[in-house]
């Protein structure tokens, strides 16, 4: 199994069962036959009673579905927006009655779990157990569950639950939930909050480096109260007064200690208007804590609040004493700060009233020049009109000399698309050149498209497990409909009626397994049959195909690479990657058009030109597939590899196309790109990566096939393991009626008690993989354990290697991909019994 989670699991309501569906139909097909057999007169008589019966029993249920004694299942739970709202949470949610008992847990608990399926859930008490720390506050929650109160912990845990770096950080919350009608349940919320906290531990880890920056400062800092208590004093300004900074704050120090004379009483003095933020400056001597004097300048600001009250200051301290580096010439402190003022990455700008870029740093060219270039050179008018009024809000907060001001997030116009993170603040009044703001910008597109990007791919990934879950269900249910319509046509003959109403079922079935195939090609669980090709020989084989494919109105061109690398693919799945694409593209040109098909190899030096941030330079072997279509419009491009997502009318189209060509060349490794214009056509671009054959794989190579065995009947005692009852009990007809004496079991559990019943006399174990209580992959190791060294042969519908890492290692094994027929069942057993 793969690590991919499933859906949300929910036990509050009763599911329905397609067993008992299958089970009313074989009683109606019996009752037929049963008839078949009757007197004319008896079997009309019994036929109408049987038929009276049905009406009954239909009018009441009618009756009792009217009157709401009969409901649906789930279907309150399916148009309850609060469930979907919690299937959906970013937050892992799960709800447990009693001490162990799982009734519902969201998609984000699974994955936090690392469950695959309902079996493997595991509640929070056993979720985090191992360090005593983590236990004793998982026990505090439990404690609090079982008493009915809410509760929340914090904790750390090393390895994380996802395996994924050295430490992780999760909040845990529990509160009690009343059902109506039902017993008492618990809800548990579980986030991983280890981002939250690397953001909190940089903060303080940023404060710390200011506040270490501002300690060491060449220049004197110090903050005083409206009464005279220092309540701060930087590393610098208390080495150059003697004084030890843990007087500083505790009330022990005063303005008056360090300030020479009556020049704490000027300092103090200061006065301003409500609201306004005053800043002076005062020539003056201060002492030291052995009496000598120094001179310095202070800067002094203090900000007054709405009823006039002084706050405290930031007072910046000069040393003023002889030889310091003040003195030295400004004409160098200029260049030195103009040299600063160009090289710092972050783009600084000064504007006026009418937004206006009065004067800028290099950083802040780089970052606006295009947008101002397409606007009327005023900032305001370079942001793109969604985020213009934040802009013009943060810049009337500047005019108006307000502090703290929030930084706004914008999107500049211009051709480049770029955003950035703007900081405002207000200009010194009275500024000579009209400045009102100052502006502060980091460029933030490359972290925007990042973001995008990843939510994209998690978008997908969601859609695939979707995907991938539904089409594992329906292969258990198709591969039973199949095998019993091969049961079926076993026992009648071509010219019975019912061979060709039983033939129609299988191709149907066999049709919906094509469906289930192409769901699982996009969530990346298909079976694959990797080989080493030639895509040079492959495209030739498909040339006449395509060009049937497409119809006379159409050009097809091919165009080959020289000496194309090889690469490693399931060739019917590449095919079907190459009549998708042109397929789509035929229905891109209604009228006629060209279709054009190149190949060639792709060095790592030429892997940034494709644009793709995604695209690992490597060695690949690319296809592109090109038309001459009307193109693909901008908001289309991507959602076109989202299944069930198509322009086309209603009845033309599936819209799984292209959701299987993304899911195959993922699968393969490789990366598949869309381009377009509307207009101008579309390029899709196939990567997938360049294999070099192994030694082993070389001599694989020169070995024959073994031919199919012609006789399929066989003896021997096989063990088939299958959770779904409508699978094992084809399966074990099947292979009975092959001569085989087969032990039916239902979950790996059972198989191990039959395995004892048996006395370990068994010659081959047929067993599917995801199975309740106990897998496949876990089963067999268990009975490797007890000596069983019979041959093992898995069923399922996933890829054989999403399971193969679970398996013993060294363990070797065959595999049969559901659905399957009964010959190909009888097959597999036949050829692995040697």
């Amino acid at each position: 199994m793969t690590n991919t989670p499933i859906a949300a699991v929910d036990r509050t309501q009763r599911s329905g069962s397609p067993a008992l569906v299958l089970l009313l139909a074989l009683f109606l097909v019996g009752s037929a036959i049963a008839f078949s057999f009757l007197p004319h007169e008896h079997a009309a008589r019994l036929i109408v009673g049987l038929l009276a019966a049905l009406a009954v029993v239909g009018v009441f249920a009618l009756f009792a579905y009217s009157v709401g004694l009969i409901q649906f299942a789930g279907q309150a739970t399916r148009n309850d927006v609060t469930k979907i709202i919690a299937d959906a949470g970013q937050d892992g949610l799960i709800v447990t009655e009693g001490e162990t008992r799982v009734i519902y847990a969201n998609e984000a608990y699974m994955a936090l779990s690392g469950a695959h399926d309902p079996a493997d859930l595991r509640t929070v008490e056993r979720l985090f157990s191992g360090a005593p720390d983590v236990s004793e506050a998982v026990y505090r929650l439990a404690q609090a569950a079982r008493e009915g109160k809410r509760g929340a912990e914090e904790i750390r845990l090393s390895p994380p639950l996802s395996g994924e770096g050295a430490v992780a950080w999760y909040r845990i919350r529990v509160q009690p939930l009343g059902r109506p009608g039902g017993k008492a349940a618990t809800l548990w919320t579980v986030a991983d909050v280890t981002r939250e906290r690397e953001r909190h531990e940089n903060v303080f880890q940023e404060l710390q480096h200011a506040i270490d920056f501002l300690d060491h400062a060449p220049a004197g800092f110090f903050s005083v109260e409206p009464d005279g208590r220092v309540s701060y004093m930087n590393a610098t300004l208390a080495q150059w007064l003697d004084y030890d900074l843990a007087q500083v704050g505790s009330g022990g120090l005063r303005l008056r200690d360090v300030v020479a004379g009556d020049g704490a009483a000027m300092v103090l003095a200061a006065a301003g208007r409500a609201g306004e933020v005053r800043t002076e400056r005062f020539d003056l001597d201060l002492k030291r804590r052995g009496g000598q004097s120094l001179p310095v300048r202070l800067v002094h600001r203090v900000a007054f609040s709405a009823d006039g009250k002084a706050g405290a200051s930031r007072t910046l301290v000069i040393n003023r004493a002889p030889g310091e580096e003040d003195q030295e010439d400004l004409r160098a402190a200029e260049v030195r700060f103009a040299r600063i003022f160009n090289s710092t990455p972050m783009a600084i700008a000064s504007i006026d009233a009418a937004g206006r870029v009065l004067n800028s740093n290099a950083g802040f060219a780089r970052l606006a020049a295009s947008a101002l270039a397409a606007g009327d050179r005023t900032l305001p008018m370079a942001i793109i009109e969604r985020d213009r009024s934040k802009f013009d809000a943060a810049m009337a907060a500047a005019r108006e000399g307000k502090s703290d001001i929030k930084p706004v997030d914008v999107t500049l116009a211009g051709p480049d698309d770029r955003s950035a993170r703007v900081y405002v603040s207000a200009a010194e009044p009275g500024s000579p050149d009209g400045a009102v703001a100052n502006i502060f910008a980091l460029d933030t597109t490359e972290l925007r498209t990042l973001q995008e990007s990843f939510a994209q791919s998690q978008k997908m990934q969601a859609i695939g497990q979707l995907a991938g879950g539904v089409a594992h269900d329906f292969n258990n249910v198709l591969t039973a409909i199949i095998g019993f319509s091969d049961l079926l046509l076993t026992n009648h003959r071509p010219t019975d009626p019912s061979f060709h109403d039983i033939m129609q079922i299988k191709q149907n079935a066999n049709r919906a397994a094509g469906l289930v195939r192409q769901l699982l090609a996009f969530s990346r669980r298909q079976t694959l049959r990797p080989q080493v090709l030639q895509l040079g020989d492959v495209m030739s084989d498909l040339h006449v195909l395509l060009r049937r494919l497409v119809g006379e109105t159409i050009e097809v061109d091919v165009k080959h690479g020289r000496d194309l690398w090889l690469v490693k693919a399931d060739v019917n799945q590449f095919e079907q990657v190459i009549v998708n694409l042109v397929v789509n593209a035929r229905d891109a040109m209604p009228e006629g058009g060209r279709i054009s098909i190149r190949t060639r190899n792709v060095t790592p030096a030429e892997c940034p030109a494709f644009g793709e941030k995604s695209l690992v330079p490597a060695e690949y072997v690319l296809v592109e597939v090109e038309d001459s279509g009307h193109g693909i419009p901008a908001d289309v491009v991507g959602k076109i590899f989202e299944p069930f997502f198509t322009t086309k009318e209603v009845g033309k189209g599936t819209g799984l196309g292209l959701s299987t060509v993304y899911g195959i060349v993922k699968q393969t490794g490789g990366y598949v790109f869309a381009k377009s214009e509307p207009g101008k056509g579309a390029l899709f671009e196939v990567l997938l990566p360049r294999h070099v054959p192994s030694p082993a794989e070389e001599a694989a190579k020169k070995e024959a096939a073994k031919p199919a065995a012609a006789d399929l009947t066989g003896q021997g005692v096989i063990l088939l393991v299958e959770d779904e009852e409508a699978v094992r009990a084809f399966g074990a007809r099947s292979l009975s009626s092959r001569g085989y004496t087969v032990i039916e079991a239902g979950s790996g559990v059972e198989a191990l008690e039959a395995f004892e019943k048996a006395e370990g006399k068994i010659d081959l174990i047929v067993s599917d993989v995801v199975m309740p209580e106990m897998d496949g992959p876990t089963m067999l190791g268990e009975l490797r354990k007890r000596g069983v060294k019979a041959k093992v042969v898995f069923v399922s519908g996933y890829a054989e290697d999403a399971f193969q890492k679970n398996l013993p290692e060294g363990e070797e094994f065959g595999f049969l991909p559901k659905p399957f027929t009964l010959k190909q069942l009888v097959e597999a057993v036949k050829s692995h019994m040697g």
